[in-house]
């Protein structure tokens, strides 16, 4: 075995001892504040300069694609 097979060894090792628990939390935690921060940029910078209808702030989508995501990665 080359030194590299010894270290994925170790590192395999190293992330097998973390719980599933504590791994989902971080992932569903950093999908919140992505939404946070999706919802907290302002409507300029989310919205073309013509648009007239409540549907194309794309804020509206990517809150509900991240709400989404949040939802599902919670339940499963």
């Amino acid at each position: 075995m080359t030194p590299l097979h010894h270290i994925g060894n170790f590192v395999r090792d190293l992330v097998v001892q973390i719980p599933l628990w504590c791994v989902r939390t971080l992932f569903v935690g950093t999908l919140i504040a992505v939404l946070i921060w999706v919802l907290s940029l302002p409507r300029e910078n989310t919205t073309p300069e013509n648009a007239t209808h409540w549907y194309q702030n794309l804020k509206v989508w990517a809150g509900l694609a991240l709400t989404i995501q949040i939802l599902i990665y919670s339940l499963f």
